[in-house]
C-alpha cells in the first residue's frame, strides 16, 4: 500500500508506539532465539559426544571382562555387564541388514574403537526395529558375542527449561512495552502541550524531568512558548500605542471640524472621524482585552446578574429578553463578562433587532450563557473566521453597521483570562447563537 508516496505494507502498523514495540520485540526474539538455539546445538553435540565416549568405555570393558572370564561364568556376568542403551547377549543374535544409517554408523565406529583389533566387529541393523543395532564379534575362545544397542536420543534440556523459556519470553514482552512506554510519553505529553498551547493564558510548563534528550525538548519548548507569548504581547503592546497615540490627532482634528462652516463636507468628516475614533478604542480595548485589566474574580448571583444586563437593555427600549435561570453563583470577573455579553447582545440587536439570553448548567459544573437572535446568521464555513480580529462579514453585515470587526475578538480574548471559551453556531430555523462557558 502506498502512503504519502512511500510504500507501507498491509501488516506495518500506523502508529509510533506499535512500530517501536514490533521492532523491538521482534528483534530481542529472534536475537533470543538464535541464542537459545546455539546453546541447544552446543549442548546437543556435548551430550552426544559425550554418550558415544561413555559407550566406547563400556563396551570396551565389557569385552575385556567376558574374554578373561571362563565361559561358565559368562552368562552370570550379562545382565551386570549391560547397560540402559545396549544389551550384552552370548550367541551369533538376530539376522540383520547391513547398518546405512548416519548415526550408526556413528556408533560402529566408537563400537570398532572399542573391540579394537582383536575381535573384529560386524554392525547390522534389525529390520522393523527402528534404530535398533547389533554388533557381532567372537571372542578369544571363539565363543560368539552379541551386542543389542538401542540408541537413545539425546537431551541436552531439562525438563523444566521450556518453561523458564516461556517466562523469560513474558518478561522479555513487559520490558518491550515499558521501553517503548517510556519513549513513547515524553512524545504524548509535547503532542498534549502543543494541542493546549495558548499563549495568551497562563498555563503550567512542560515537565523537563526525564533523560537529558527529553529535558532538551521540554525547554525548547517551554522557550518557544514564551517567545510566542512574547511577541503577541509585542503587537498587542504596538496596536495599543498606536490607538492611543492615535486619539490626540482625532480630537484635534474633531475640535477643528467642529469651528469650521456647516456644510456637507463637515458633516462627512465628522462622521469619519468618529469611526476612527471607534475603530480606536476598539483597538485599545482589544489590547487591554488580550491581558486581562487586572480585575479580581468575583462570587456573584447567575441570576441577578443577567437580569441586570437585560433591564439595562430595557430600560432603553431595546427588545433583550432573558429565556432561562439557573439559581446559584459563580466565581468569575464580572466586568470582563458583563463586556463578553455585551458584545453578543449588541450584535444580536444590530442584526436581529432583538436578543434572547439563556443560562444553564451543564454536566461537569460548568455555566453555559448563550445568546440567541434570530438574524441573518453566518455562514458554516466563515464560523471560525468571525472570531478573528478585524474579520468583517461583508455579505451580510455591512459597514453601514458601524462595526470594526474586534468585538467577537475582544470576547474571545475576555472569555479566555476567565479561563472559559466562546463558540459560535447557527440555530435551527435561522439566526445565530454566541456561547459563552465559564468554570
Amino acid at each position: 500500500m502506498m502512503v504519502d508516496g512511500a510504500f507501507r505494507p498491509l501488516w506495518w502498523p500506523k502508529s509510533l508506539r506499535a512500530r517501536l514495540f514490533l521492532i523491538l520485540l521482534a528483534g530481542l526474539a529472534i536475537a533470543y532465539g538464535l541464542s537459545f538455539g546455539i546453546l541447544y546445538a552446543e549442548r546437543y553435540m556435548s551430550a552426544k559426544a559425550l554418550m558415544l565416549r561413555t559407550l566406547e568405555n563400556d563396551v570396551a570393558t565389557s569385552i575385556a571382562v567376558l574374554d578373561r572370564t571362563p565361559a561358565s561364568e559368562r552368562p552370570e556376568l550379562l545382565d551386570w555387564l549391560s547397560r540402559g542403551n545396549y544389551n550384552l547377549t552370548l550367541g551369533p543374535g538376530l539376522a540383520g541388514v547391513p547398518n546405512t544409517s548416519s548415526h550408526g554408523q556413528e556408533i560402529a565406529a566408537k563400537l570398532e574403537s572399542a573391540a579394537g583389533s582383536r575381535f573384529p566387529l560386524r554392525i547390522e541393523a534389525i529390520p522393523g526395529e527402528g534404530n535398533r543395532l547389533q554388533a557381532h564379534l567372537t571372542l578369544s575362545d571363539g565363543s560368539p558375542l552379541t551386542i543389542e544397542i538401542t540408541p537413545r536420543g539425546v537431551m541436552p534440556i531439562a525438563d523444566w527449561l521450556p518453561y523458564v523459556l516461556v517466562l523469560q519470553m513474558a518478561l522479555l514482552l513487559l520490558c518491550t512495552w515499558f521501553a517503548v512506554r517510556q519513549a513513547i510519553r515524553p512524545l504524548g505529553d509535547l503532542a498534549a502541550a502543543a494541542d493546549a498551547l495558548d499563549p495568551t493564558r497562563k498555563s503550567v510548563p512542560l515537565s523537563e524531568a526525564g533523560p537529558s534528550e527529553v529535558a532538551h525538548a521540554a525547554r525548547a519548548f517551554n522557550a518557544m512558548r514564551e517567545r510566542i507569548a512574547h511577541y503577541l504581547e509585542e503587537r498587542v503592546q504596538i496596536l495599543a500605542a498606536i490607538s492611543h497615540d492615535l486619539q490626540t490627532p482625532i480630537t484635534r482634528m474633531r475640535l477643528r471640524a467642529d469651528m469650521a462652516d456647516d456644510s456637507p463636507e463637515k458633516d462627512k468628516l465628522v462622521r469619519d472621524l468618529r469611526e476612527i475614533e471607534r475603530l480606536v478604542q476598539d483597538g485599545i480595548a482589544y489590547a487591554r482585552s488580550s491581558h486581562s485589566s487586572g480585575e479580581k474574580a468575583a462570587r456573584i448571583d447567575l441570576a441577578s446578574f443577567i437580569d441586570s444586563i437585560a433591564y439595562d437593555y430595557q430600560d432603553t427600549g431595546k427588545a433583550v429578553t432573558v429565556v432561562g435561570y439557573v439559581d446559584g453563583v459563580a466565581s468569575t470577573k464580572p466586568h470582563a463578562l458583563r463586556r463578553i455579553l455585551s458584545n453578543f447582545i449588541d450584535n444580536a440587536l444590530k442584526f436581529a433587532g432583538a436578543a434572547e439570553v439563556g443560562v444553564e448548567r451543564s454536566a461537569d459544573g460548568k455555566t453555559i450563557i448563550t445568546v440567541l437572535d434570530r438574524g441573518p446568521g453566518i455562514p458554516e464555513d466563515m464560523l471560525k473566521a468571525a472570531m478573528q480580529p478585524f474579520f468583517r462579514l461583508e455579505q451580510s453585515r455591512n459597514r453601514e453597521t458601524g462595526g470594526t470587526g474586534l468585538g467577537l475578538a475582544i470576547a474571545q480574548q475576555l472569555a479566555g483570562t476567565l479561563g472559559g471559551a466562546v463558540r459560535l453556531y447557527n440555530r435551527n430555523g435561522g439566526g445565530l447563537a454566541a456561547e459563552v462557558v465559564i468554570r
